[in-house]
């Protein structure tokens, strides 16, 4: 039978000193600056959160996933506790409850806590202990209780709303109660606890999928009032039966919290209309200090009317600064909405998701106008995928952003519209008016029919984009053709001020041809130091491939890289050709190059090994050569030519569905043994000609690379 191995090598769980390999690894990557996170896994029981201060190893968080090893903790010693109690090995029944009940009675230091007991099956009397062990916590000021899927809890939520009327210094609490049948009692008992806790400054509430109904958002409602210094809140009420009724008493409620200043709320997949979102906005305009809003309406029954009116409405929030709205997958077509984010004084951060909805044309011409002078606004994320929009309202839209003349970052999603020829060359062209504009995010994915005529429209106006610093365009799965692809990667390479270009050009019809134009792009991009590239499923060779090596030479600053080239027709010349140009990219520290499932072969695998082994300053390396008839002889050179690449410290490489057998993989686990710097190693072997006992060699080859922190090998045959 088919399976697959991994092997983990994890740091051993005594408590490191200097002497110890765990410490000699954190004072290295800490004195060379290369310490990117303060979190070292040691083992999937018990995870320590690690500091470096002065040569001593300071323990900031504990976190357990065995119940046992809990137990038997230092119980009185714990401030920052992490308990995660729901896998297949550890689901809390009653006995168990009654034991962690009593042992956190015990941790009378604790001052924050989290407790996951997701799907747990124990009944009256393990949740009365463990009821019990909460309201013990009188020193307690974070809180976070996971209790979802649990089918009983009626059973519980008597004890647990009394024990957390008991924590009165709580100041942050999370509770995540999704599908636990709470019913309208179960939610305004769970009101009248939370109604004690008054000290309460950030409050997270995830009740979802539940049946609270009105009644029971009204009982919440109510307790949410008295919480007097409450500043954020996030309210997820998902797929539960609430109505117009609920939703009115709810934002009446929110209206009375004088200092909330950051509000979330979750509605989707309601079933709310529009006069269910009139009578929640009513409320929702009332909050004066608001100054951050986020409003999910995903997947309900909203109209023009309900946007309309919900526009409208928030304008009377004098203070907001940032506004999220999703209503996608609704019924709007946005015609005639009537209102204008200009009346919006202080809003400077804007995302709105319209995606799946039933906007034309037309609808689009009616949201341009919303935007028109909206000199506030700085940041706009604007989702617009999978509607009916043309060219004309495309270019609609895009002059009134134009007319934004503060805008400095906008991400706007296009992709799957009815979009042709012209729409590309009108938004390119009126965008070019945010002269202030850095950064810029464009998706035309999946249009009815870009082809090189849109794109030499859209190269033509990118020229103009004086202050672009950070760019992501993706042109994938349309009609693009080779000339047009590179012309428009030669207008990119005139932005001398770009430092961050992604490009998205999968699933085109991009060939050799006019390969030589790729020769002189980026010769002026002296600032690029990221840049990602996907040409996936294209019809590149070899020529295309060199030429793409020879422009970029010229980015003589390129510290990240990240090429796709998967599955194109890439040979032994294009492959070796390729590495031969990275080489010259002398600040190169991060590269990811995919060339999975293209012709290279033993003679190109070698090849690019050799001009990858002189690429010194590399540091993070992500290698795909999967399905590219690597055999034995190449896949040896290739781990040792990788190893005067002295500085890397992390390594993905796959090498799955090739010609590798036993000679080979020793070859290579020998290679491996001598990076002197490895830390991280993930190494996919799949589909090859490599037994069990060969198996185990690699592994034992590679587990003698002295520094090695994780390493995962994956076999599947």
């Amino acid at each position: 039978m088919n399976q697959i191995k991994y092997c983990h090598l994890y740091l051993p769980t005594y408590i490191p000193t200097q002497k110890h390999s765990l410490y000699a690894i954190l004072k290295l990557q800490v004195q060379q600056g290369i310490l990117i996170t303060n979190q070292i896994f040691i083992n999937q029981d018990s995870i320590f959160y690690l500091a470096v201060k002065k040569k001593k190893m300071i323990y900031q968080k504990k976190y357990f996933y065995d119940l046992k090893k809990f137990l038997n903790s230092s119980l009185q010693q714990h401030q920052d506790l992490h308990c995660r109690f729901d896998n297949h090995n550890c689901y809390i029944d009653d006995e168990r409850a009654q034991e962690l009940g009593s042992a956190l009675a015990k941790c009378t230091n604790l001052q924050n806590f989290s407790l996951i007991l997701n799907n747990s099956k124990f009944g009256v009397k393990g949740a009365s202990s463990l009821a019990s062990g909460i309201a013990s916590f009188t020193n307690l000021s974070n809180l976070t209780f996971n209790l979802s899927c649990y089918k009983s809890f009626s059973i519980i939520a008597s004890d647990l709303c009394s024990a957390l009327a008991k924590c009165t210094n709580l100041q942050n609490l999370s509770l995540i109660l999704n599908m636990n049948q709470i019913d309208a009692i179960g939610a305004s008992d769970l009101g009248f606890a939370l109604a004690n806790c008054t000290n309460l400054s950030n409050l997270k509430l995830i009740i979802g999928y539940n049946s609270i109904g009105n009644e029971g958002v009204l009982g919440l409602g109510s307790a949410l009032v008295k919480l007097t210094n409450l500043s954020n809140l996030m309210l997820n009420l998902s797929e539960n039966k609430i109505g117009y009724q609920g939703l009115s008493g709810l934002g009446s409620d929110l209206a009375k919290c004088t200092n909330l200043s950051n509000l979330t709320i979750f509605l989707f997949r309601s079933q709310i209309g529009d006069e269910s979102i009139s009578s929640l906005i009513s409320g929702l305009e009332k909050c004066t200090n608001l100054s951050n809003l986020t409003l999910d309406l995903r997947l309900n029954q909203v109209s023009d009317e309900g946007f309309s009116g919900l526009g409208f409405a928030l304008a009377n929030c004098t203070t907001l600064s940032n506004l999220t709205i999703d209503l996608s997958y609704n019924q709007i077509y946005a015609t005639g909405l009537g209102f204008s984010l200009a009346n919006y004084n202080n809003l400077s951060n804007l995302e709105l998701n319209l995606s799946n909805n039933k906007i034309c044309d037309v609808g689009a011409q009616g949201l341009g106008s919303t935007f028109t002078n909206c000199n506030n606004l700085s940041n706009l994320t604007l989702y617009l995928n999978e509607n009916q929009i043309g060219d004309e309202g495309v270019s609609s839209l895009g002059s009134a952003l134009g007319k934004c003349t503060n805008l400095q970052k906008l991400s706007l999603d296009l992709s799957r519209n009815k979009i042709r020829d012209q729409g590309p060359s009108g938004i390119g062209s009126a965008l070019a008016n945010c002269t202030i504009l850095s950064n810029l995010k464009l998706n035309l994915q999946h249009n009815e029919l870009i082809t090189d005529k849109g794109i030499s429209g859209l190269c033509s106006n990118l020229e103009n984009y004086t202050n672009l610093s950070n760019l992501i365009l993706d042109l994938s799965e349309n009609c693009i053709g080779s000339e047009n692809a590179s012309d428009l990667v030669s207008a990119l390479a005139k932005y001398t001020t770009l430092s961050s270009l992604t490009l998205f050009l999968r699933e085109n019809e991009i060939s050799d041809e006019c390969a030589s134009n790729l020769g002189s792009a980026f010769v002026n991009c002296t600032n690029l130091s990221n840049f990602k590239l996907d040409l996936r499923e294209n019809q590149i060779g070899d020529k295309y491939t060199l030429g793409l090596g020879s422009a970029l030479e010229n980015c003589t600053n390129l510290s990240y890289l990240a090429l796709n080239l998967q599955a194109n027709k890439i040979g032994a010349i294009g492959a070796s050709g390729l590495g031969s140009a990275l080489v010259k990219c002398t600040n190169l520290s991060n590269l990811s190059l995919n060339l999975n499932c293209n012709q290279i072969g033993a003679v190109g695998a070698s090849g690019l090994g050799s001009a990858l082994a002189n690429c010194t300053n590399l540091l993070n390396l992500e290698f795909e050569l999967y399905g590219n008839k690597i055999g034995d002889e190449s896949v040896s050179d290739l781990g040792f030519a990788l190893a005067k690449c002295t500085n890397l410290s992390s390594l993905i490489f796959d090498l799955g569905e090739n010609q590798i057998g036993a000679m080979g993989a020793s070859g290579l686990g020998s290679a491996l043994a001598t990076y002197t710097k490895l830390l991280n190693l993930r190494l996919d072997l799949n589909e090859n000609n490599i037994d069990s006992k060969q198996q185990k060699k690699v592994v034992h080859h590679c587990r003698k690379s002295k520094r090695l922190v994780v390493f995962d090998i994956i076999y599947y045959n």
